[in-house]
C-alpha cells in the first residue's frame, strides 16, 4: 500500500541496510538510496519486490529531485509515510591538522545532504496538499556525537550538532503541514564503518604531537565499536519513530543507557574533559 512507503537514504550496508530490513519485515514498502548500480542490484536481489533502489548521492540536488519524481509516480497520488535521512560518514582526525576537504565532506553529507533530500521529498510527505493520506514523518539519523563532542571526531560532531539544531527548527516549521521530525541518536553500533576506521591512513597525523594519542583513540574506538549494538536495534528505533502514536522528539540508542549516557551527561563538562584527557594522554604537562 502506497501509504506505508518509506524512503531510506544510505542503504548499502550497516545501519541503513538494517533499517530497510526491519521496515520491510514490518510490512512497509521501502525506497532505498545507494550510490552504485552494483549495490542497487544486490539489494534488489536480497530484499525482493517490496524494495525499490534509488540511485542517489545525497549531496546531488538533481539526483534527489529525479528520485523524488520516481517515488511520486509510484505513490500514485498518496502521501509518503516517511523519509529516513540515514546516509552519513565519519573521517577521524585532529581539527588542527585535518584537511579542510575532509571537514567539508562530512558537513556536506551529514548536514547539507539531509536538508537537500528533505526539500526534494517534503511535498510527498504532505507539503503538497493535493496528495491523499495522513502527513508523513521525517527521521534524521543523528548520533550521541550530536550532543557529545569526542576528540578527533570534531567535524563529525559539528555535522551532527548542526543536524540536531536543524531538525528542531524544521520540526517547528513543518507543524504547518502536520509533518513530524524525529531524531535518532545511536551510540556505538557494530557496522562496517569500523573496518573503514581500521583502514584509514593516519600517516600525516603521525608526524604531529597527536600521533600516538590518535593511535590510542583509534584502538579504543574500534574496540568499543566491536562491542556495540547490532544495527538492527537502530532499525527498530526508526520503526518506533515512524509508527508511535505520540513519538518522542528524540530516541537515544545506547548500550547500558544509564551508565554510558544518562550519568555522563549529568556530569560537569570539565570533569568529562579531564577524564578523556587522562585516558588518551591529552592533558598538557605541568610547567
Amino acid at each position: 500500500m502506497s501509504a506505508s512507503s518509506v524512503v531510506v537514504t544510505g542503504c548499502s550496508t550497516g545501519i541503513g541496510w538494517s533499517i530497510a530490513d526491519v521496515l520491510l519485515g514490518k510490512g512497509f514498502k521501502v525506497f532505498g538510496s545507494v550510490r552504485k548500480e552494483a549495490d542497487a542490484e544486490k539489494l534488489q536481489s536480497q530484499f525482493g519486490a517490496a524494495f525499490t533502489p534509488l540511485l542517489m548521492d545525497v549531496t546531488d540536488c538533481a539526483a534527489a529531485e529525479r528520485c523524488a519524481k520516481r517515488v511520486r509516480a509510484a505513490l500514485d497520488g498518496r502521501i509518503l509515510a516517511g523519509l529516513v535521512n540515514n546516509a552519513g560518514l565519519s573521517v577521524v582526525g585532529p581539527l588542527l591538522h585535518q584537511p579542510v576537504a575532509d571537514i567539508r565532506l562530512q558537513l556536506e553529507v551529514n548536514l547539507i545532504g539531509p536538508v537537500l533530500v528533505t526539500q526534494a521529498f517534503a511535498p510527498l510527505l504532505g507539503a503538497d496538499r493535493s496528495l491523499k493520506g495522513r502527513p508523513g514523518r521525517i527521521v534524521n539519523m543523528s548520533s550521541v556525537g550530536g550532543r557529545f563532542g569526542a576528540p578527533f571526531l570534531g567535524a563529525y560532531a559539528a555535522s551532527k550538532h548542526g543536524l540536531e539544531g536543524m531538525s528542531e527548527s524544521l520540526r517547528r516549521e513543518l507543524q504547518l503541514y502536520g509533518i513530524d521530525v524525529i531524531l535518532i541518536e545511536p551510540g556505538y553500533v557494530n557496522t562496517p564503518i569500523l573496518d573503514k576506521a581500521e583502514e584509514q591512513d593516519y600517516e600525516t597525523y603521525r608526524r604531529t604531537e597527536y600521533g600516538p594519542i590518535l593511535e590510542r583513540f583509534r584502538k579504543a574506538f574500534i574496540a568499543e565499536g566491536r562491542k556495540g549494538l547490532h544495527p538492527r536495534v537502530v532499525g527498530e528505533a526508526v520503526y518506533k519513530a515512524l509508527t508511535d502514536a505520540r513519538p518522542d522528539v528524540c530516541y537515544t540508542v545506547v548500550r547500558h543507557n544509564l551508565k554510558n549516557w544518562t550519568i555522563p551527561m549529568l556530569l560537569p563538562k570539565r570533569t568529562i574533559d579531564r577524564a578523556i584527557g587522562k585516558q588518551l594522554g591529552l592533558l598538557a604537562p605541568r610547567r
